[in-house]
């Protein structure tokens, strides 16, 4: 399943000899053990010998073994370092505080500082909705997680959930503008949590929680919702939520089906999956099966709780009992956001004429792309190196730029629904095809666009 890619790129620095065959003994070794090379650097020349630095993509941490294995084996060769180049950009963490203003005199440090500084402060606290203007509260979002649901690694804890919270608020600079920083906490109660939120939220203007276990999640995000008179948006639930009804409402026209009419299986019912549900409900799909562990979910389910008995009531409605296989029989969509390998292109020719497929574990998806294209007419995954990737950061930038924008006091379906819309309509009519059913994560035009939408919902203005 697994290919060579990016996340996966070493930096091998050998000595060879300096001979006119020796550029194309390493690279024809390279590509013999399976890896890509992206770069080819001589680094230092002598007169019996060279040192260069040779960068390729591996599989995985074995595969990255085998490379600079075949690469030490050649005659005359050396290896001499072997570089992560994942591990390098992570050295001393991914983001930084940096003053806006300048501090290059008395003068300056006067007014930024002591003791002019008083005067903004005693002004805040006689009128503390100032704090939006006046401080980085306006442009500000915490980025909270207990690190107990990172990724598919599971619960490994806040310290080590803490690159993906530094990633996540980079993100947020690239893509909106915006100056999120992460809030890892040091605690799984889910009482500590909403008062430690509680107590940091007069710094922020919003509030991204991110891999909180479910089903302890919803009630974060719920209280919290209740608590705060900021936005709360818990983006494994609505960020994805958002982009998987934004490439579904493409991919239903590449195919010329209507959402009313199509039948939907959602294969797992975390966080994730419950939200997904959620929205599309919204938007009167024709049936939703949803697939948890225990095979279709029914009105028998042993899991009471509020969430799974909501999914239970409300989905399902001709009572279909059985697996996963058995939920794809004649079905028009799967949703899958659960775990890799569950699928095979056998299972994908049950369903209905042209369906679609969104495979979307990560990072090894519930089928192999090349084997959903044996049958299905649209696949998607989570992704990078296959079409269509369905990827949150095409939603939570632009979410928080036009909530921030329009110093929104909340979030609601009607938002989450138009930032879909947003996404959706940055595909245009000349493009959209069976491989191009969301803009790229670059596209510059997709955050302004979700800013946009949301920012008008959150005033009240009409949406055409």
């Amino acid at each position: 399943m697994a290919v060579p890619g990016p996340g996966y790129s070493i930096t091998v620095r050998v000595e060879a000899p300096a001979k006119a065959s020796t550029a194309g003994d390493l690279t024809t070794t390279v590509g013999q053990v399976g890896g890509v090379i992206t770069a080819f650097d001589i680094v230092e020349s002598h007169a019996d010998s060279i040192v260069v630095d040779i960068t390729a993509n591996v599989r995985d941490a074995e595969h990255a073994n085998g490379v600079t294995d075949a690469l030490d084996q050649l005659e005359g060769v050396r290896v001499r370092k072997v570089s992560d180049r994942t591990f390098l950009i992570h050295l001393g963490g991914k983001i930084e505080v940096t003053s806006k203003v300048a501090l290059k005199n008395r003068d300056d440090l006067s007014r930024a500082y002591t003791p002019g500084v008083a005067r903004v402060c005693t002004a805040i606290a006689k009128n503390p909705e100032d704090a939006r203007r006046l401080t980085i509260k306006r442009n500000t979002v915490a980025v909270v997680t207990d690190g107990s649901a990172v990724l598919g690694l599971g619960n490994i804890g806040p310290a080590a959930a803490l690159p993906v919270m530094e990633g996540k608020a980079a993100l947020f600079k690239k893509f909106a503008g915006v100056d999120a920083w992460p809030v890892v906490l040091d605690t799984q109660d889910t009482e500590e949590i909403i008062r430690t939120c509680e107590i940091l939220a007069p710094q922020y203007a919003g509030i991204n929680l991110e891999d909180i276990s479910a089903p302890r999640c919803f009630e974060i995000e719920a209280r919290l919702r209740e608590k705060l008179d900021i936005p709360v948006f818990h983006d494994d639930q609505h960020g994805t939520a958002i982009v998987v009804l934004a490439a579904l409402r493409n991919a239903l026209r590449v195919v010329g089906k209507r959402l009313e009419d199509v039948t939907i299986v959602v294969c797992g019912v975390g966080a994730a999956g419950s939200a997904i549900i959620r929205l599309l409900q919204l938007n009167n799909p024709g049936n939703i099966v949803a697939v948890g562990r225990d095979g279709i979910v029914t009105e028998q389910i042993n899991d009471k709780s509020e969430n799974m008995l909501r999914i239970a009531r409300t989905t399902n409605k001709n009572g279909l009992t059985g697996t996963l296989h058995d939920a794809l029989v004649g079905a028009d969509v799967f949703i899958g956001v659960s775990a890799p390998n569950l699928l095979g292109a056998e299972h994908v020719a049950t369903m209905a004429k042209d369906p679609i497929v969104f495979a979307l574990a990560n990072p090894d998806p519930e089928i192999d792309p090349i084997e959903a294209q044996k049958h299905a007419a649209v696949v998607a995954t989570g992704r990078s190196d296959y079409p269509n990737q369905i990827n949150n950061v095409l939603a939570f930038p632009g979410v928080f730029r036009g909530l921030l924008d329009a110093h929104a006091k909340n979030i609601t379906d009607e938002m989450l629904i138009a930032a879909a819309n947003a996404i959706a309509d940055v595909v245009d009519g000349d493009r959209l095809n069976p491989s191009f059913i969301v803009p790229s994560v670059f596209d510059s035009a997709v955050a302004p666009a979700v800013a946009e939408a949301v920012s008008a919902v959150a005033r009240g203005e009409k949406r055409d």
